[in-house]
């Protein structure tokens, strides 16, 4: 845990310090929970967004984009049960006089748990060597299936008393577990309560006749307000879907974990309109879809796991998570919900407009269900940023910083670098950029040595590194260095577009899906 600790630390301190993520307001103190992308941070998150969309839109015949506004008629949030129904669970510590979420105080204690089963994991891996089956050992050691059972039962128990509305039995299970304030170490906890994460505004021009508005709590409702708009204009066939990226906003009881849980950010989603009674099979191939996408990057398949939902979101028959192995541990990263006909339903009902589908193979109409992808664009951002971020060290005995993001991700794919600032070197080095830069973000660097400028580029992590020096005055030819490997080769100017196409290029990435 301490280990885990230490490297979030390391994750905030490099995403301030290479340009990557700034503190919102900072020269006033900032602004709890609140974040700037910064110079680089903006093109890792275009970069990601960019490739979701590729992957999801480009990528896919039936399945067109959408730009709803944030601001909506506020009769939306009524249908779709967030103004009655779209809460937290909130606890206070006496003492402390400190607000936290409840069921993520019971999450954080199973998150411990788990942090035990590892560490008997990690210690039959070393005592057992190449011989160690993970697999068996996490079936089959009775210490850890008494330390799994144990997260099962509290979980299942936490599930069912937040479903049925039992917030006394919530506060009861945080004191048989003896859960205590994380600061303070206090025990003395007022009753639970429901909290309401909507941000409500005014909508006109003076108080007496204004309209009282929210802030989008979640992109989807645009989406399902829009099912007939976009149907009948774009002449979508069922099976269709619907995609689109923008700002949604929470007012969190308890956001923290840097840019993980965030008032103010962003999600990508996708609702997938299909025929009643097909929503269990693009359930699951939906599953398997995100979760080939997730693992196109490289990141790892150890990193991801499913979780099942044990308590199911009043308009689902079906939910899961995909998680990621965070420096705070196993956490949400995407959700794929079956949200039956229920979203749409309600918006008939409350619009008194018809939002039916008619299916000419089967000459009738019926309410579409839906299966939704949905997944928080700053939270992917924390899982690329701070799985990429590694120190190693080096054979002659030094140590690098280097983040290994995707290079179809990176801010830049190269940085052009003269070996000197003299002799006709920058001017051949700025005549590769401005060719470079008509197909990918590049970066110019030309103050200290050729070496710190490597460790540099190696931090903020840009796959190539290409060295202009006296040679190529002769033959046109520059040494190229990649990131990962630190490998240098020579190559001609003219086919370092091709090399880092290769490299950079999303077709290459997705492909591997």
């Amino acid at each position: 845990m301490a280990k885990q600790e230490d490297q979030f630390k390391k994750v905030l301190s490099h995403a301030k310090e290479y340009g990557y993520v700034f503190q919102s307001s900072e020269i006033y103190d900032g602004l709890s929970a609140v974040y700037d992308y910064a110079q680089n941070g903006v093109e890792l998150k275009k970069n990601i967004r960019d490739y979701w969309w590729k992957a999801m839109v480009q990528m896919n015949e039936n399945i067109v984009g959408l730009d709803a506004s944030i601001l909506m008629h506020p009769t939306v949030w009524k249908a779709s049960g967030h103004v009655d129904a779209f809460n937290d669970p909130l606890i206070d510590n006496k003492d402390s006089k400190k607000r936290y979420r409840a069921d993520v105080l019971i999450e954080d204690y199973c998150a411990k748990i788990e942090g035990k089963i590892n560490k008997e994991v990690a210690k039959a891996a070393k005592r057992f060597g190449d011989a160690f089956n993970k697999e068996e050992f996490l079936a089959t050691n009775g210490r850890v299936v008494g330390y799994q059972e144990k997260i099962t039962t509290i979980l299942a128990r936490m599930g069912k008393s937040l479903e049925n509305e039992d917030l006394a039995d919530v506060k009861l299970l945080i004191e048989e577990l003896e859960i205590a304030d994380p600061v303070t170490g206090s025990k003395n906890w007022t009753d639970v309560k429901q909290f309401n994460l909507m941000f409500g505004t005014q909508l006109g021009a003076s108080a007496e006749h204004s309209t009282k508005v929210y802030l989008r709590p979640e992109t989807a409702q645009g989406i399902f307000v829009n099912f007939l708009n976009v149907q009948k204009t774009g002449r979508m066939k069922i099976p269709f879907g619907i995609a689109q990226t923008g700002k949604a906003f929470r007012n969190e009881i308890v956001a923290r974990q840097f840019i993980f849980r965030m008032r103010e950010f962003e999600q990508m989603e996708m609702q997938f309109f299909i025929k009643p009674g097909t929503q269990k099979v693009w359930y699951e191939n939906w599953k398997e879809n995100r979760m080939k996408w997730h693992l196109s990057l490289g990141m790892g398949a150890d990193n991801y796991r499913f979780h099942d939902h044990d308590k199911l979101a009043h308009y689902a028959d079906a939910a899961a998570d995909i998680e990621f192995q965070f420096p705070f541990g196993f956490k949400e990263l995407e959700g794929i919900h079956s949200r039956t006909d229920f979203d749409l339903k309600q918006h008939e009902e409350y619009s008194g407009k018809k939002l039916q589908y008619f299916d000419h193979e089967e000459n009738k109409n019926y309410v579409p269900y839906v299966v939704e992808t949905s997944i928080g664009l700053d939270r992917m951002f924390l899982a690329v940023f701070s799985n990429s971020l590694q120190e190693e060290a080096l054979e002659n005995g030094t140590s690098r910083t280097v983040l290994k993001l995707p290079a179809v991700l990176a801010p830049f794919k190269a940085a052009v670098l003269p070996l000197v600032k003299k002799d006709g070197l920058p001017e051949v080095a700025r005549e590769i950029l401005n060719d470079l830069k008509w197909d990918f973000n590049v970066f110019y660097d030309e103050k200290d040595a050729v070496g710190k400028r490597y460790r540099r580029q190696d931090a903020n992590g840009t796959p190539f590194c290409i060295t202009v020096d006296h040679q190529t005055l002769e033959d046109k030819t520059v040494t190229i260095r990649h990131r990962d490997t630190m490998e240098q080769s020579r190559v001609a100017i003219a086919d370092l577009n091709a090399i880092i196409k290769a490299e950079v290029d999303a077709k290459a990435w997705l492909q591997k899906m």
